[in-house]
């Protein structure tokens, strides 16, 4: 737990193949401590990389295991930490891997929650050892609220109302969050756990938590990509795409976004934070990010990273040298990627493109290594 107390920062890694040593060294080279690492683009033993089939969960596929190691050992010899991110569990099959529907069984059948114990405490057991792990992040973005009746970016009182009534039941984030750390701990005393808060690890999302987890190895983790409307690969999609800073939808509002606004929202979990007693070391904005293409994308890292330095919280940028999307791959700068980038996923082979320092990566290049 040691390694979270003083600010860490790092990226993503949402690739298709897994990343080769070059990969982690150069992360490192910008001055990275660590790296979120997801597996769930990789390709499986079975259904499901490491769950064998997310409808039924019977033990971790070994070729997928030791592919998962090979990645482990590689980020260590680059100096790099990493933290775990599946993007499935059982009964919560991640949408892109599930023809696109977002997959509720989780949060309606709490017999989804004793294979996920079950899985997670097979990974604990596997990985404990393991000097490359900085933490279990438990499942990444998860939404139990999303078809349970409770509107995204609700008030903190509809929030609070709405847990009172989904308390005990399948919804119950906090509670499946108690079983799965439980599980870990039969096998592993020691290494933190990372958990998300709910509708997709929104900012505002832990206001209805009406306590801590009971674990005192917990790190509470919050994604940043709001006005979503404004940073989101949808935006770049109109004839003129919303403008950062500027007017946005949020909320079922329009509202002013800009460094202000931005300080305001990621404000809600550091207020929950020191409502709760939890000290501000173990809050993580796990991921943030903008499309490199909007002409306002460079201020939005300027203004998100001035909010998270101003407040010396742990932070992961979405996402480094992505081999299956280049939407938020700051290095590529502004301009659109050659042909050979998309042939190469369509053929399954490694990502042709070479990387460098651009404008577009500046904000987070010199907050990586402010030296």
């Amino acid at each position: 737990m040691a390694f979270w107390d003083t600010p860490r920062h790092g990226g993503n890694s949402f690739n298709r193949l897994p990343p080769d040593q070059a990969y982690f060294d150069a992360l490192r080279g910008y001055g990275a401590t660590w790296v979120r690492l997801s597996y769930d683009k990789w390709q499986p033993a079975g259904r499901d990389f490491l769950l064998g089939d997310a409808d039924a969960y019977q033990g971790l596929p070994a070729a997928d295991l030791a592919t998962l190691r090979t990645a482990l050992d590689r980020a260590h010899q680059a100096g790099l930490k990493v933290v775990i991110a599946p993007l499935s569990l059982p009964g919560m099959r991640w949408s892109q891997n599930n023809q696109g529907p977002f997959d509720d069984r989780l949060w309606q059948d709490k017999r989804y929650w004793v294979q996920a114990a079950a899985f997670w405490r097979d990974m604990a057991r596997e990985l404990k050892a393991h000097p490359a792990i900085a933490a279990y992040n438990l499942i990444n973005e998860p939404a139990p609220e999303k078809h349970g009746g409770l509107a995204e970016h609700a008030d903190a009182r509809q929030m609070q109302q709405w847990y009172a009534q989904a308390r005990g039941s399948a919804r119950d984030l906090p509670a499946l969050y108690q079983q799965l750390i439980a599980a870990i701990r039969e096998q592993d005393a020691v290494t933190p756990v990372m958990v998300d808060a709910g509708w997709y690890a929104a900012a505002d999302a832990f206001d209805y938590w009406p306590a801590p987890l009971d674990d005192q190895r917990v790190l509470y983790s919050v994604h940043m990509y709001e006005p979503y409307t404004v940073t989101s690969a949808s935006n770049m999609k109109r004839k003129r795409p919303i403008a950062y800073p500027g007017p946005a939808p949020f909320a079922g509002q329009i509202q002013q976004w800009d460094g202000q606004r931005v300080a305001q929202y990621l404000g809600q979990p550091l207020d929950w934070a020191e409502t709760m007693k939890v000290p501000r070391e173990r809050l993580v904005v796990a991921e943030f990010g903008c499309m490199r293409r909007l002409p306002g994308c460079r201020q939005y890292l300027e203004d998100v990273l001035g909010v998270l330095e101003h407040n010396r919280l742990h932070w992961a940028f979405y996402s480094f040298r992505e081999d299956s999307w280049d939407g938020m791959d700051y290095e590529l700068g502004s301009a659109k990627v050659p042909w050979r980038y998309w042939q190469a996923i369509e053929q399954g082979a490694p990502d042709p493109l070479s990387r460098k320092a651009s404008a577009e990566f500046e904000p987070i290049r010199k907050r990586l290594n402010p030296e």
